[in-house]
């Protein structure tokens, strides 16, 4: 089926929603309201570790398994041996509509847009890996399309659904640190290659994977081991680095207990790699080794406020008031919230909140639990999201929340390209272009004001017949 045919047609079909499918009707079926009818696509790796959440609720049934890559889907395939299985998300579009309530998407992160929308434009609910989207055109359409479709919707950042986050946000809403100034988050992550040159060797294709449908809407390349597996993630063209990766799962607790919104400016600075004596090298096309992303947002409740991020080794300063031995968290990752009061740190999930200096936990009172826990904590992330689907009720992470979310995070990644990109200069030789660090940002207008060039990364870019309609 012809790209620009199957848009047209999944755009038509959005008319016709029915939450029950069409088969469930038939005899000796579990009523529909007990069981969500899935199709999963990514089905290896993190995929599989969706799946597994998702079947601890009970109340999943797969329709299709799709997944481009026999390989990595080998164990969910036999598994699930007598579910359908595809390596083309639009043959499944075609033959099972009509049978799913919802789909799992937990491909590459230049994927998910061109996987999702189709079936949220015909009223499935949506659960999707993090990041939402891979660039920031794309979160604003999943965004607008869950509402204007009424589905429901969740992101893949447990720690949304944690206790700590919730824990947090009443720490902080009690007033024991004052107004939020700064929050300074970090993580270990890449844990994968950065830093690296675009690879020139040809590779044989391995005969399980089907390297065109896994490029999707990406520029056609030869194939080279350096993109597969989860090498993909330090690659501009398919992942969104460090920060993509892991800045949905930590910057979630600063985003939602501050109510960040969207950020009026970012600038980064970013890893230099060297070719020889003085001779800077152009690894553009790779996500940089190491990175500090610094945003700003304007709030209600704090003013205005400062998210600095750290990645690639790099950490933010260690509070004056730890005691000697203590750490500032988990080594995965974190963030610390500097009122004018007090401090507070978080870990990587927000497993749990903490006043620094710690004698303070003892002395205060922990404030009286309002927020909403979520059954079974991180772990319950999935669950969370069945039973909206089945039942009703707000998900801890829908997209009204994590567009945003993945919005301000991938709008740290244009301070970063925007620190990387280079113009040669009449020796061709390439040189930093000159003042563009600080990227100011018309979050309603989804516009940057100052240089036009990064507005081009704002939307992407898509292979012919990939275009998102």
């Amino acid at each position: 089926m012809q790209r620009r045919k199957f848009i047209k047609n999944a755009a038509a079909s959005s008319a016709a929603f029915s939450i029950v499918p069409s088969y469930v009707l038939g005899k000796g079926h579990t009523p529909p309201s007990d069981t969500l009818y899935v199709a999963a696509f990514g089905v290896g790796g993190r995929g599989a570790s969706v799946m597994n959440g998702l079947d601890e609720t009970g109340k999943v049934k797969y329709v299709s398994l799709c997944d481009v890559d026999e390989r990595r889907a080998a164990d969910s395939f036999k598994k699930y041996e007598n579910v359908p299985r595809y390596k083309d998300f639009r043959k499944v579009y075609d033959k099972h509509l009509g049978d799913i309530d919802a789909i799992m998407v937990a491909t590459p992160d230049h994927t998910h847009a061109s996987i999702a929308l189709p079936f949220m434009r015909a009223k499935k609910h949506a659960y999707v890996e993090k990041p939402l989207t891979h660039n920031i055109n794309e979160a604003r359409q999943m965004t607008r399309v869950a509402r204007e479709n009424g589905i429901v919707t969740q992101m893949g950042n447990q720690g949304a659904s944690s206790d700590g986050s919730r824990e947090a946000r009443e720490w902080i809403d009690s007033g024991v640190i004052g107004k939020v100034e700064r929050v300074d988050c970090w993580t270990n992550r890449p844990v994968w290659p950065q830093g690296v040159p675009l690879p020139t060797e040809k590779h044989q294709v391995p005969k399980e994977l089907d390297w065109d449908l896994w490029l999707g809407p990406a520029a056609m390349r030869d194939y080279n081991q350096a993109y597969l597996p989860f090498k993909w993630r330090g690659w501009w063209d398919f992942g969104t680095g460090a920060l993509g990766d892991m800045g949905c799962h930590i910057m979630e607790t600063p985003f939602s207990v501050l109510d960040l919104g969207y950020p009026t400016e970012a600038e980064a600075s970013c890893t230099t790699n060297w070719v020889g004596d003085f001779v800077e090298a152009d690894y553009s096309e790779s996500c940089p080794a190491s990175s500090i992303v610094r945003l700003k947002f304007n709030t209600a409740a704090h003013g205005d406020i400062a998210l600095n991020w750290y990645d690639g080794g790099l950490k933010p300063d260690l509070p004056d008031e730890l005691k000697d031995g203590e750490t500032i968290g988990d080594n995965g990752g974190g963030s610390i919230f500097y009122g004018t009061k007090g401090i507070l740190i978080c870990d990587t999930y927000s497993r749990n909140a903490r006043l620094v200096p710690s004698g303070l936990m003892g002395l205060l009172n922990k404030p009286e639990p309002y927020l909403k826990r979520v059954e079974g904590d991180i772990s319950g992330h999935q669950r969370n999201w069945v039973e909206a689907c089945l039942n009703g009720g707000e998900t801890s992470s829908n997209f009204e929340k994590s567009g945003p979310l993945t919005e301000a995070v991938l709008m740290g990644n244009l301070a970063i390209k925007a620190y990387q990109y280079k113009e040669p200069n009449e020796n061709g030789r390439g040189f930093a272009y000159p003042g563009r660090r600080k990227i100011l940002w018309d979050g309603q207008n989804m516009n940057v004001t100052n240089w036009d060039k990064a507005n081009e990364w704002v939307r992407g870019s898509y292979r012919k017949g990939w275009e998102l309609s």
